[in-house]
């Protein structure tokens, strides 16, 4: 029964778990984005604590590969990569999107065939990281940073209802009014993760330790400094 390490800094919200083919053995969350480094570390010392388990025996380490915080996603990976490394163990990466689509799709056994997925993080002003899934996970629309208007989702939404999730969410609540919409306050977590990631560890898909790099999505600004 594989035992996987599972981690998620990608967004405000932070957690780590230990879990294997039955589940969740052990989560551990954070709230505060601007404290993922710090907690990190501790979270995974503590989780193999309380579970008794030996880092020396997990099977894998998954992580959030992106789009989201910057640093976030770097503290994230720099762990992972470096546990990997320690260990010799293989790195399963997982799209953050497809992570809160399926915690988004996992809340409620009642949504229809037909029903559409749309995770969103928040990009600042009127911008979202968003994708859109069907209610199987295939993605109907890559991952793509898109600007939010009225217009969004003209045409599909007359078709079919959409799920919209994740803090990104928040500004298309508010231009967009519509009863095919559907929003969420489901969050994401790393037991999410380790759900995605088992199915990933299963088909043997790893990415190359050495040049993996995380999904950014979009080059990182930095505004000039101010005078």
């Amino acid at each position: 029964m594989p035992l996987l390490l599972n981690i998620d800094t990608a967004t405000e919200h932070a957690s780590v778990c230990l879990s294997n083919e039955s589940g969740v053995l052990l989560l551990k969350e954070s709230h505060d984005q601007k404290n993922h480094g710090a907690f990190l570390q501790p979270a995974i010392q503590q989780i193999l604590l309380e579970t008794g388990i030996a880092i020396s025996t997990i099977d894998a380490i998954s992580v959030s590969e992106g789009p989201g915080s910057y640093t976030g996603l770097r503290v994230g990976l720099a762990s992972a990569k470096g546990l990997c490394y320690a260990l010799q163990k293989p790195l399963i990466a997982i799209n953050t999107l497809t992570i809160m689509a399926y915690a988004a799709i996992n809340q409620n056994k009642h949504f229809t065939s037909n029903t559409l997925f749309c995770p969103m993080i928040d990009a600042r002003r009127m911008e979202v990281f968003t994708a859109l899934y069907d209610i199987h996970l295939q993605p109907i629309e890559a991952p793509n940073a898109k600007i939010l208007d009225k217009a969004s989702f003209e045409g599909i939404i007359n078709e079919q209802p959409i799920v919209f999730s994740g803090n990104g969410s928040i500004k298309m609540q508010t231009e967009l009014s519509h009863t095919n919409a559907i929003f969420s306050l489901v969050q994401h977590t790393a037991a999410h993760l380790s759900a995605l990631a088992y199915q990933s560890f299963k088909a043997a898909n790893f990415v190359e330790l050495a040049y993996f790099e995380p999904f950014y999505l979009k080059a990182f600004y930095s505004p000039p400094p101010k005078k």
